[in-house]
């Protein structure tokens, strides 16, 4: 799979193991934050296993997805897919930035929502609007490709934060005249 999807050449790049996300989140240890940040997050190993420690803290009747907010970066082509993927498959709620974290220049931004906030439901992936607003939260300088319009939700449900909600269904004006 690496020798495969891994763009070696140009941008250095290696799988995690699973063996060593597991490690780290072990030294790193379990945290109290319901957010995750990661840069480099390429095909979802490390995050993955925040997920399931995440989970584990609950008994399954007890967890909700909404309890937790996956913020991800991701520069590489060819692994984005399958962050994407490891995203809506596991239900999460999730941001995910296909651009450079250090130029701050990106693809897309994707919003990944589990609208039935049940962890046995997948999650639905929309692309956010190229608006000034989207730029600002996400602090994007500048977008290396054109506008995507592709919302799977159709209705955002009223327990996701306000902004979001607006953010995602292109509602800019709404939000500046707050």
């Amino acid at each position: 799979f690496m020798s495969v999807q891994a763009d070696r050449k140009d941008k250095k790049q290696d799988f995690t193991p699973e063996s060593i996300s597991k490690l780290v989140n072990m030294l790193v240890g379990s945290n109290d934050s319901s957010e995750y940040y990661e840069v480099a997050a390429g095909t979802g190993s490390m995050m993955i296993q925040r997920w399931q420690q995440d989970r584990l803290k609950h008994k399954p009747w007890d967890y909700r997805p909404s309890m937790y907010f996956y913020h991800l970066e991701e520069l590489g082509d060819s692994t984005l897919p399958f962050l994407i993927f490891n995203c809506a498959i596991r239900g999460m709620n999730a941001t995910i930035v296909h651009g450079d974290s250090l130029t701050r220049a990106a693809r897309q931004v994707y919003f990944i929502q589990n609208d039935e906030d049940d962890y046995l439901h997948f999650s639905t992936v929309n692309v956010m609007p190229h608006s000034k607003d989207v730029e600002q939260e996400f602090d994007i300088r500048q977008w290396l490709e054109p506008e995507k319009s592709h919302i799977e939700s159709t209705e955002i449900p009223a327990r996701y934060n306000e902004a979001i909600q607006k953010l995602a269904a292109g509602k800019e004006d709404k939000l500046e005249e707050k």
